[in-house]
């Protein structure tokens, strides 16, 4: 009786000490929030879904025609809209020319008929391939795993992860002929067991079809049972070397319930009203844990990601475990034993390798870290990817594989380091409106490994069984006396956690060997824990795990520096507006549409938001024209950007959910360059685009810090022919330009326009910010042109060292702010490696640390010299 009080105690006081709820934060109500709703840009409605479906999925054929998934929908819609389907927007297509004005945006779904079908302005959903239609020869179902026998999945009772087939989101295609009008739609279906569907599809004159015939379910075939197969698979991406990326969006990773820590359950000596759902994994019925814990503690509560076990059990039965547990229509707790899922082998994303084989072979990519991943972003360099997960109180991830990801002959050798975000302006914590406040991250290791490494570390944990689950917390012979047992082990999980996986003084012990020894100095058999924990790992290291609902991520196929990255965050609320931790900003539940602009190593530092959606108790007329909880994120060839809501309701006069086009604004750019001491480089001033032509105006650019560069030329671009002398300060600051465009040379919808050129002398080494400022901007039609500016840095670098065969000062060839050519020659050689060596502990180089920091850690050592070796 003693220790059952104890319990109740722990429960609430564990819970009640990190204002635990009954969602897993707290968070204020969604009241008025200033500029809730903004859009900075243009914005328009392309397309509504059918009542009950969210819009998922998006892609765009090399033509201008998209496809997206109707998920969902609702069943009460007039057929063909009651089935979850795939269809193309016949009718419409992109001309890919930057502009919103190439469409007449649809209106909203005012009658039942309209908001019971897919809409789409100036066009029709053509439907491809729908839930459950024959394929594979007419042995299989559409989006229907099987097991090893044959048995289509949704024949066996217990809980599901929704309706198996209803739920398609990713689609990419990859072509198999020059035009990009042939080839295979590969379709990710969210269900557990998951399910990838490639589909065989063609254009004619008539449009697009589908050949159901030679469709086949992925999923089924041996080489990804081989790997466990998929779970929940969500979004993705499709490579630069064209190969389809899916993402598993396992909810039910999660150790520790919303803003909790391992640290705060040991402190607590319990995880009562703090554990999250992945303890319950290999529970008999896991999806019945919160029950059951209502019976063993007074308050109970709600562990994060629970529901997400619904599809464990069928997972097994998709590996082949024996159904002991099935009776008739009833799931009962009889434990599953050999062949259940290996909680490990799920979130993470999967490569489809050899997409157009007769099968193709799936990758999972261990080394990027488990989480409910939403969507990857993999980048132009074909080493960085950047990863978004689904859920409250997540983290922003970037993976950067040591070597191009192609490169590696066999995937599992691809190794690299995983990296989490971390806010660090005060800003972002100071609870003001998302629309006014910008996020500044940092990027923190977490770990180094390989494929192969982390692969073999979660095979440990292959023959984990319910059955274990009973004789490892249990008391009670769970074969004598069964409801006993279960009871004794839902209670020692709770409290001690589940001893079969990774334990929490493991991560425990991990974290204090980080914080002292750094991410590549822990003892080797905890080099595993923030490959297979890395949520929880993350956060026992001070990163941000506040972002909720991070949907979308993606940027431009051929993305350079300056290019952005977008980020959809459905919902700002939760572990992003309440009171602690680093993100405690006001609360916006329509969500919040940020972009980063990539820097010279396709980083990325700041987070600005472009799109806001409205309050939850904004008035109807608000929220009926304004993007609403956007999830996935697509952005065009032009740098528009397809916005997927998943909103419900909200309070709209209508209930669909929308596509829309958001057209980016103008932006006014000034490039970053890097010089040598009294040496000259060139930065270029540009306008992104100039939708209705450009008619003249009057910027200023300006360096902030003149004892690092001075202004000493400048010059306009030849297409401008009425022009002042630019001007330049007496100090070298500032040079300011006027100009107008008299012969129409620039024309309406010309996108990068260079309008001047400024020279720019190194004097001593440092950075400074070089901004521009616009008096006057207009276009064709007399209107002002809104332009963001867009700064860009000055690195000047640092004097001559040591005796060089050049012998001049060093430069930076390749523009990335290291300055690797040491001798000034001009180029990078094996002459500046050795001069770094003798010289490493020269005033000349630790006095310029920034310039010679190659390992990117803060401060000079031998291993920049490694480093600078390796890159020759």
């Amino acid at each position: 009786m003693d220790e059952f009080t104890r319990r109740k105690l722990m429960a609430s006081s564990a819970a009640a000490a990190i204002g635990m709820g009954a969602l897993g934060t707290a968070s204020a109500a969604d009241t008025d929030t200033p500029g809730a709703p903004t859009v900075r840009g243009d914005l328009k409605r392309l397309a509504t879904t059918a009542r009950g479906a969210e819009v998922t999925g998006p892609f765009v054929f090399e033509n201008g025609e998209v496809l997206f998934s109707l998920q969902h929908p609702s069943r009460d819609n007039p057929a063909p809209y009651d089935t979850a389907a795939v269809g193309v927007l016949a009718g419409h297509r992109f001309d890919f020319n930057g502009q919103n004005d190439e469409f007449d945006e649809l209106e909203a779904p005012r009658s039942k008929a309209a908001q019971g079908r897919v809409q789409v302005a100036g066009g029709e959903y053509d439907i491809l391939v729908q839930a459950g239609d024959p394929i594979d020869g007419g042995d299989a179902k559409w989006g229907h795993p099987e097991t090893p026998d044959g048995t289509d999945i949704a024949e066996f009772a217990g809980s599901r992860y929704g309706d198996v087939g209803t739920n398609p989101d990713m689609n990419f295609f990859v072509p198999t002929d020059d035009e990009g009008l042939e080839g295979y739609l590969f379709t990710n279906n969210e269900t557990s067991p998951g399910s990838i569907t490639r589909t065989p599809l063609s254009r004619g004159a008539d449009g697009w079809t589908a050949d159901h015939e030679a469709a086949m379910n992925l999923e089924n075939q041996p080489a990804f049972r081989e790997l466990g197969g998929t779970r929940i698979n969500c979004y993705g991406d499709l490579s630069p070397w064209e190969t389809p990326m899916s993402s598993e969006e396992d909810y039910s990773h999660p150790r520790v319930s919303g803003s909790a820590m391992v640290s705060d359950m040991v402190d607590a000596e319990s995880g009562v009203g703090l554990r999250g759902g992945a303890a319950f994994w290999n529970r008999p019925n896991p999806t019945a844990i919160e029950g059951a814990l209502g019976d063993l503690f007074e308050d109970s509560w709600y562990p994060q990601g629970t529901w997400a076990l619904g599809g464990v059990e069928m997972q097994a039965y998709y590996l082949g475990a024996e159904p002991v547990d099935q009776d008739g229509t009833t799931n009962t707790t009889e434990p599953l034993g050999e062949g259940y899922p290996n909680r490990y082998r799920y979130g993470h994303i999967v490569e489809i390798t050899e997409p157009t084989s007769e099968e193709p072979i799936p990758v999972k990519h261990y080394v990027m870290g488990r989480a409910a991943f939403e969507c990857p972003e993999f980048m132009p360099d074909e080493r960085t990817v950047y990863l978004a997960s689904d859920g409250s109180s997540k983290g922003l991830y970037k993976f950067v594989a040591e070597e191009p990801i192609p490169s590696y002959d066999d995937r599992m050798d691809v190794r690299g380091t995983l990296y989490v975000a971390r806010v660090t302006n005060d800003d972002a914590a100071a609870n003001e409106p998302p629309a006014e406040v910008d996020l500044e991250i940092e990027w923190l290791a977490l770990g180094t490994a390989s494929n192969a490494e982390v692969a073999s570390w979660i095979a440990d944990y292959d023959d984990v069984t319910q059955v274990d689950y009973l004789e490892t917390h249990a008391e009670t012979d769970w074969q004598t006396d069964l409801e006993t047992a279960l009871a004794e082990a839902d209670e020692e999980v709770a409290i001690n956690g589940n001893r079969d996986y990774i334990t929490d003084a493991e991560i425990l012990e991990w974290a204090t060997q980080y914080e002292e020894r750094g991410p590549d100095g822990v003892d080797e058999e905890l080099r595993r824990v923030p490959f297979l924990e890395t949520r929880a790992a993350a956060k026992e290291i001070g990163a941000s795990i506040e972002f909720r609902k991070a949907e979308g991520i993606d940027s431009l196929d051929d993305a350079k520096p300056g290019d952005f990255l977008y980020v959809g965050i459905s919902e700002l609320n939760d572990g992003m507006a309440d009171d602690e931790g680093a993100v405690r900003m006001e609360r916006v539940d329509g969500g919040v549409v940020y972009r980063a602009e990539l820097e010279s190593d396709y980083d990325v530092s700041t987070l600005e938001p472009v799109v806001v959606g409205p309050d939850a108790t904004d008035r109807e007329s608000i929220v009926d024209a304004a993007p609403i909880n956007v999830d996935n994120v697509l952005v065009l060839k032009d740098g528009r950007v397809l916005l997927c809501e998943d909103k419900g309701n909200f309070g709209r006069s209508y209930t669909n959910d929308a596509l829309w086009v958001y057209e980016p604004p103008t932006s006014l750019h000034v490039d970053s360059v890097a010089v040598s001491q009294e040496a000259t480089g060139e930065a270029e001033l540009t306008l992104s685009s100039v939708p209705d032509g450009l008619a003249g105006g009057r910027i200023s650019v300006t360096l902030e810090h003149t004892d690092v560069a001075e202004i000493t030329g400048a010059s306009y671009h030849d297409a401008l022919e009425l022009t002042t002398d630019p001007t330049i300060s007496d100090d070298g600051s500032t040079v300011e330009f006027q100009f107008a465009d008299i012969e129409d040379e620039i024309e309406p919808g010309a996108m990068d326009v260079t309008l001047a050129t400024v020279e720019i002398e190194g004097v001593g080494s440092g950075t400074t910010d070089i901004v521009t400022d616009v008096q006057a901007l207009d276009d064709d039609e007399g209107t002002a042109i809104e332009a963001h500016p867009r700064p860009g840095v000055v690195v000047t670098g640092p004097p001559p060292i040591g005796g060089g065969t050049g012998g001049g000062a060093p430069t930076d060839p390749d523009g990335d702010g290291r300055f690797e050519d040491l001798n000034g020659n001009g180029r990078l050689d094996y002459d500046d490696v050795t001069l770094l060596f003798e010289h490493i502990e020269d005033d000349s180089v630790t006095l310029n640390a920034d310039a010679y920091d190659f390992n990117d850690n803060g401060r000079i050592d031998y291993d920049d010299i490694d480093e600078l070796y390796d890159e020759q």
